[in-house]
């Protein structure tokens, strides 16, 4: 066998340059970059090393021969003509993988069983005997690569792919690949920061991938140096006594950097659910004396052991693994480029972003950009110098503003000197005054973020008053007034609901993800909210109940007033809340009609308008919805407010309902959904097409003297004309919007309907 080979190193795309890099350093001569891959020429030694210390490979395959292929039978001889006893024992375990296509071979799996078939036989005794498939484990993984009628066949020495280190046993929901995250650590500069004695913090470390791959680079430990299984080990040509060389020199670099000091590693993260698994993770990796994780918010962890400390601050934001998640990360964005300025002055950052739009909102510039693969999804690496003249926020700044703040920030690091106490003239030591906490700029909104923050300010200044005269503390602030910031906003006490409305496909979507990014910077600064108070979701054209589905399942319930009545409403579980605020005129006259009435309330939802009847003194009230979520919501809100007793909740399909029943009451409202296909009822209900059999049935429940009050918020609603020669029918709507509401005329339509 020759004491040269040449070899193929497979990486993620993207990282095919950083390996070429990294693969000569460690040897590899002739070497030259491929798609998702580097070539070269070596002995076994650096064969052995590259397996051992690179932190970028996926694998390291050795070719064993290279030859033409027209057919499938080229490709069963060629194979055959491999002499596979010098690699393997007859009754040795096999797997082949095969890539590509052409040459009569368009089925990968074909490919694979006509390579193990040529094995197969080449090494099949007399007796019989002759290799299995194993493809967990095999002694051999045997790799057949088809490339414009070549094929390259070879073997793949690292076994499992080389990302897998052994240490990452737990991991998070999307955790990066090891060499990835070693490749991110690489291009940020981490190996120069780390032979100079700096720092790094991940904010939001999930599992501890970069805090791992960080340390194993500063404390010089070869990324595989714990790895049990190789794909050489039962390789025939494996020479031991030259890995048992190499391994034991990596075993004592590895000792010698790990006696060193340890760095200050700290990893940070808003899940308790992923701090056991990642401090299990650094643990196995052999780093607990470097690394240390907590819990802790993106918006307060703080990253300096020191004053003087320096480092590296690294991240990898969630991309949103939801419709509309996007929109909800912009804060984290702008919580995380706010800590950089706040307490990283100095520091370096490097940011990996699924979505790069969003990491230009942290306020801060990025003087290099690198592109990246995870997976399939394209990403941007942003790499960032946290010093003043890159912040992007407030006002401009002159040089010399610049440079005073600068010379502050120098003066703010100095060790504190000893100052001589002072005294009153009582004779009392004079506290000093406490220092002023940091400023924090907000970021600059761009001009058309301005102008929404203007009319958000107008239309609260407007009506808040209302808001305040009327005793209402949940009403809605804005509702698509300038079309190209499409979205309903409500305030709910001090909390903000969004609901971005999707955009027309006749808008270019990254000129409606920039509008919607610059209304959300916009929304905290324009109602002076904290940003974790606010709430986004995406609003499109609604079919059957998905508006009542479950979005999310954090079960918390806020607390809202309304007419002298407590509400609760849920701001992050459903699309819409539990109150539709909408309706708040027509529960308030509910309230004041009800007194000493029997009151019927179908379709309830959560049954506030039932409250509103029971305050106002209702002899009774029955509600009736055909979801037992929302029933229960309703029995929470009438126990809230001490109306628990003569309030009836049933559940079950109105209509049915209605057909069985024969009380009376002498005030109903019906407010149904625009169509509904629920499991638990019988056909379908179509509010334009089932609402003439609807009112009647109620109607037949009416008692004399009583009122219907009949809404919907379908927009081509028409109510049926004959419907008249029956009962006195009256459109209200007019009567039912509130202020809030004054620009959205069409919110929904209202009749009151009376026997005639």
């Amino acid at each position: 066998m020759s004491d040269r080979f040449e070899l193929f190193l497979t990486c993620p795309k993207g990282l095919e340059g950083l390996l070429l890099e990294e693969a000569v350093g460690l040897g590899l001569e002739e070497a030259r970059e491929h798609t998702s891959a580097v070539r070269g020429s070596a002995d076994m030694e650096t064969a052995y090393r590259l397996c051992l210390w690179s932190r970028l490979a996926n694998r390291v395959l050795l070719v064993l021969k290279r030859f033409p292929m027209k057919d499938a039978e080229d490709l069963y001889h060629g194979v055959l003509d491999v002499d596979w006893q010098d690699h393997m024992l007859a009754d040795g375990t096999l797997a082949v993988e095969f890539s590509g296509h052409g040459s009569g071979i368009d089925n990968t799996h074909f490919g694979a069983l006509k390579v193990k078939d040529a094995i197969v036989d080449k090494l099949r005794t007399p007796s019989g005997e002759r290799p299995s498939i194993d493809k967990l484990n095999p002694d051999l993984r045997i790799h057949l690569r088809l490339d414009r009628g070549e094929a390259i066949l070879s073997l793949d020495l690292s076994g499992h792919s080389l990302h897998q280190r052994g240490y990452r046993l737990q991991q998070g929901a999307a955790p990066l690949k090891e060499n990835l995250a070693a490749a991110i650590l690489i291009r940020a500069g981490w190996p120069r920061i780390a032979a100079e004695g700096g720092a790094l913090a991940d904010p939001m470390c999930g599992v501890g991938t970069f805090l791992v791959e960080a340390g194993m680079i500063a404390a010089d430990m070869a990324p595989n140096l714990r790895r049990q299984q190789w794909g050489f080990t039962a390789w025939l040509g494996h020479v031991p006594a030259l890995w048992k060389k190499l391994h034991e020199e990596a075993s004592e670099r590895a000792a010698a950097g790990l006696a060193k000091p340890p760095l200050w590693i700290r990893g940070y993260e808003a899940d308790p659910r992923l701090i056991q698994p990642g401090r299990n993770n650094v643990e196995r990796a052999g780093l607990s004396e470097w690394i240390k994780i907590y819990q802790g918010e993106v918006a307060t962890f703080e990253p300096r052991p020191d004053q003087n400390q320096k480092g590296l601050v690294i991240c990898n934001p969630p991309y949103g693994e939801r419709l509309g998640d996007e929109a909800s990360l912009l804060y984290l964005y702008q919580n995380l480029g706010e800590r950089l300025r706040q307490a990283c002055l100095n520091w370096e950052a490097a940011v990996f972003t699924g979505a790069p739009d969003l990491g230009k909102r942290m306020g801060i510039r990025s003087h290099k950009q690198y592109s990246f693969w995870n997976g399939a999804l394209p990403c941007k690496l942003l790499l960032i110098k946290v010093l003043p003249d890159q912040f992007v926020t407030g006002e401009r700044r002159t040089p010399e503003q610049r440079q005073a703040e600068r010379e502050q920030s120098a003066y703010d690091q100095t060790p504190d000197v000893p100052q001589e106490r002072q005294y009153n003239k009582n004779g009392n030591p004079i506290k000093p005054a406490p220092a002023p906490a940091p400023v924090v700029e907000q970021a600059r909104l761009s001009e058309g973020g301005q102008m929404f923050a203007n009319r958000l300010q107008k239309n609260l200044k407007l009506l808040s008053k209302w808001a305040k005269r009327e005793g209402v503390d949940c009403y809605r602030v804005y509702d698509a007034d300038m079309p190209e910031y499409s979205m309903a906003i409500d305030l709910y006490h001090d909390w903000v609901h969004v609901q971005e409305y999707v955009a027309p496909k006749s808008i270019d979507p990254e000129k409606a993800s920039a509008r919607l990014f610059d209304a959300l910077a916009a929304i905290p600064q324009a109602l002076n909210v904290d940003k974790s108070r606010v709430i986004i979701k995406r609003r499109e054209r609604q079919s059957g109940t998905k508006q009542y589905e479950r979005q999310s399942a954090q079960g918390k319930f806020t607390e809202v007033n309304e007419g002298g009545v407590k509400l609760l409403v849920n701001l992050t579980d459903y699309l819409d809340t539990g109150l539709f605020l909408d309706h708040r005129p027509m529960r308030l006259r509910i309230q004041k009609e009800a007194a000493g009435k029997r009151f019927l309330n179908l379709f309830c939802y959560t049954a506030t308008a039932s409250v509103h009847a029971a305050k106002g003194g209702a002899r009774s009230t029955t509600s009736v919805d055909l979801s037992k979520t929302y029933l229960d919501w309703a029995r929470r809100n009438l126990s809230l407010n001490g109306f628990s007793d003569k309030n009836r909740l049933e559940q079950g399909d109105v209509m049915a309902w209605l057909e069985a029943s024969r009380d009376e009451y002498e005030l109903i409202f019906i407010d149904p959904p625009t169509f509904s296909n629920s499991k638990r009822m019988e056909g379908v209900f179509d509010v334009q097409r089932d609402h003439v059999q609807l009112l009647d049935l109620a109607m037949a429940r009416l008692a004399p003297g009583g009122v219907l009050y009949f809404s919907n918020n379908f927009r081509k609603f028409q109510l049926e004309e004959n419907l008249a020669e029956r009962y006195a029918v009256e459109e209200i709507t007019a009567k039912t919007i509130d202020p809030d509401f004054a620009r959205n005329s069409k919110i929904h339509r209202a009749w009151k309907i009376t026997a005639r």
